[in-house]
């Protein structure tokens, strides 16, 4: 006769095993308890980087079938965006990456992996750039999901949905490096006058939070990237690439 005491404990082990059989800890869909910061909205540098291993084939949801376009230049679509939270926070993202709410990011079902899209939001004309990584949104009507902070930036969390535009971006080969950051925007203009007169590689300023960065690229080739990281380095500055 089994012992009640064993009977009990593969009990508790069949429930562990049966109790989730979701990958997500929540049912539904949340927002955050924060919005985010201004630097957690600010629109990436949109940069060439190779189709990633993941994301980027045929696939099927729900029965049905979807296609990857492989040549996205020129693309514009109109329709119906969304968001997506709390749910799919910290899991991977259909290219292999981990979703973050508080990036600029979002799924779109067509578009190859990763890739750059300028989204307007037409019910108001606020615009974002954001980075796409992932596949969806799989709903009837619906062209792209938005990570909460490109979806606050456009000022669509209250609706959770927009009429928007979006359009893929043309991007130049190549990395950016992150050279170093300042209140003072001339010193920084100064700086990168002759970084660029230095390397030959373009450099600019961009706003970030009330402050300025200096940034150079894009650097088409790797090692040339990274033999510049080296010089840079070596001349006492702290670049970190983007």
């Amino acid at each position: 006769m089994m012992n009640k005491g064993l009977i009990v404990l593969c009990c508790v082990l069949l429930g562990a095993c049966t109790a989730n059989t979701s990958r997500y800890a929540l049912t539904n869909d949340l927002a955050p308890t924060r919005i985010p910061t201004t630097k957690e909205m600010q629109n990436p540098i949109a940069y060439y980087t190779e189709k990633s291993r993941g994301g980027n084939k045929p696939y099927e949801v729900n029965g049905q079938a979807y296609d990857v376009i492989q040549d996205a230049k020129g693309f514009e679509e109109t329709g119906i965006a969304s968001w997506y939270g709390r749910k799919f926070h910290g899991h991977l993202t259909s290219n292999g990456e981990i979703y973050d709410m508080f990036t600029m990011t979002a799924a779109h079902k067509n578009l190859p992996l990763p890739i750059y899209v300028e989204v307007t939001n037409l019910d108001n004309n606020k615009t974002a750039i954001v980075r796409v990584n992932d596949r969806g949104p799989f709903h009837p009507e619906r062209i792209i999901d938005l990570s909460y902070s490109a979806a606050y930036k456009l000022g669509m969390t209250d609706t959770g949905t927009a009429n928007v535009k979006i359009k893929a971006l043309a991007t130049t080969p190549g990395g950016y490096l992150f050279i170093e950051r300042s209140q003072d925007k001339a010193a920084l203009q100064g700086s990168a006058s002759v970084l660029a007169l230095l390397y030959n590689v373009d450099s600019k300023i961009v706003e970030s939070e009330g402050a300025f960065e200096l940034i150079m690229g894009p650097i088409a080739e790797e090692e040339k990237l990274l033999e510049l990281q080296a010089y840079l380095t070596l001349s006492g500055y702290s670049p970190k690439r983007l």
